[in-house]
């Protein structure tokens, strides 16, 4: 039978890729973003997923049409930069309202089409971030941890209706991410938040192919059954495997030599 998937924030970057790699998988694809635009081939939603009558409207057209909803993969977010005395405290509830309750709303609304049509899969992107914090990035990680927070508590919650839910920490990625950016303060921190965002977006432009990490997180949507996070990447794989055996300090350290 034909997967039916919805995919948010589906109209660019790692979204648009992971609908083409589910369309290549023959599945039936929706893409919800605020545009309503994405890749060919796929059904294009207008919504926003920060409003929850929004997100309820779009996942009622996919019941009223498919019967069911086998795949939701929750993909729109955005990055704020600089230090955490200076982003206003607007911005750092759009943050929020974005990466971490956009899921939630998403999330909440797919659980009970799911569970009426004998179960599906919820797929949370988080971030490295969120296991490797990042200095001048600090809400951003802290949302993420957050998605992926959820999505391991929600996997033990929703596994007797046959629902798997995972988080997804994809590393660096070629994407060219919204990034809203507040340099205040720059001086005073010695050009230290310029310098650790600059090098934050050298590594995202020397970071992984959209289309590789796509697939990976189709594959993964499509298992048989999920564990709760995976790493995208062999960098990735590797930074979480040696994270358990060095002392916090040192993993500080690091961090702050390549961002702070």
């Amino acid at each position: 039978m034909q997967k039916v998937c919805l995919v948010t924030g589906g109209s660019r970057g790692i979204g648009a890729a992971v609908c083409r790699a589910l369309l290549n998988r023959g599945c039936k694809v929706y893409a919800l973003s605020r545009s309503g635009t994405g890749p060919d081939g796929a059904h294009h939603l207008v919504g926003d997923v920060t409003d929850p009558e929004s997100v309820e409207k779009a996942m009622a057209q996919i019941a009223a049409r498919e019967g069911r909803l086998d795949v939701l993969v929750c993909n729109a977010g955005t990055v704020i930069s600089g230090a955490v005395e200076y982003i206003p405290s607007e911005a750092i509830r759009r943050l929020m309202a974005l990466n971490f309750e956009g899921t939630v709303n998403c999330v909440r609304t797919a659980i009970p089409i799911m569970r009426a049509s004998g179960g599906g899969r919820i797929v949370c992107i988080a971030s490295m971030a969120a296991a490797f914090p990042v200095a001048f990035h600090t809400y951003y990680s802290a949302s993420k941890a957050a998605v992926a927070a959820f999505a391991s508590a929600l996997h033990n919650e929703v596994r007797p209706f046959n629902i798997g839910v995972c988080a997804v920490l994809p590393g660096d990625t070629k994407t060219n991410p919204i990034r809203e950016k507040f340099n205040e303060g720059d001086t005073l921190y010695g050009g230290r938040i310029s310098k650790g965002v600059a090098a934050m977006e050298r590594d995202e432009q020397n970071g992984m192919d959209p289309e590789k990490v796509g697939r990976a997180i189709a594959r993964i949507a499509l298992k048989k059954r999920v564990k709760p996070s995976y790493a995208i990447g062999a960098v990735s794989k590797a930074q979480l495997f040696f994270k358990r055996f060095v002392p916090e300090s040192f993993v500080a350290f690091v961090m702050r030599r390549l961002y702070a």
